[in-house]
């Protein structure tokens, strides 16, 4: 038998059925934030903390240290420019004391040409050895240590170089003379390590040919530098 409704009767009519607390809403369906806040957990709620403005902080470069390669080899390189300046000043003003304390303790002796062909012939008053090559053959520092003299126009010697050294506690100075004019590659006051190149060989100055020339002096002694070489184990 059909039902016929009561006229102004206040019987919910059948509706679609709406989700519940206890009802989750059909899987595809679109949740707002609070409806999912509302059905996690409290334990499983998290929330999201937004500074309203930065702090107006200026950082100071001058506050925090050099981090980058480029960076850190910039201050070695002014560092190294730094002392070199410092022992020029001091080789300029003869204060030998000061370079002599900052000569690298150094023990190995090298040649100081990769090859020569023969040695010049020796006369009176010569004091160095000559090394006869041809020119634009590199001319290497035989140890490590400060240059003290370097210049285009040396006196007798051309374009020449000259080295201080402490080997073993000794202090001996090498110089290289007659070198090509424009090959040096040292200045006053840098710091050379044995082998390092400091010129080429040329004929510049009172010079007869292409060749090095060798000044060796231990504690201020003239030596024949072949044979100290050789002695030391070059």
């Amino acid at each position: 038998m059909a039902l016929t409704p009561v006229e102004g009767s206040t019987a919910a009519q059948p509706t679609a059925a709406q989700p519940t607390a206890a009802q989750p809403a059909a899987a595809g369906a679109a949740q707002t934030p609070a409806a999912v806040a509302a059905e996690a957990p409290a334990a499983q709620v998290q929330s999201l903390v937004v500074a309203s403005a930065t702090d107006g902080i200026t950082l100071n470069r001058a506050s925090y240290a050099a981090t980058t390669p480029e960076e850190l080899a910039s201050i070695e390189a002014a560092r190294a420019e730094q002392e070199r300046a410092r022992l020029a000043a001091a080789i300029t003003n003869g204060q030998l004391s000061s370079v002599a304390s900052a000569l690298p303790v150094g023990g190995g002796v090298v040649r100081p040409l990769p090859y020569f062909n023969n040695f010049g012939t020796p006369y009176a008053g010569h004091k160095g050895v000559d090394y006869m090559v041809g020119a634009g053959t590199p001319i290497s520092s035989i140890a490590d240590g400060v240059v003290i003299e370097s210049s285009e126009s040396g006196p007798g010697w051309g374009v020449y170089v000259k080295v201080a050294h402490n080997i073993n506690g000794t202090s001996v100075t090498s110089l290289y003379a007659h070198m090509t004019y424009g090959t040096r590659t040292v200045q006053v006051g840098d710091r050379v390590a044995a082998g390092q190149v400091i010129g080429q060989v040329g004929s510049t100055g009172r010079a007869f040919g292409a060749h090095l020339h060798l000044e060796v002096q231990v504690n201020n002694g003239y030596v024949n530098g072949e044979s100290w070489l050789v002695a030391n184990g070059a």
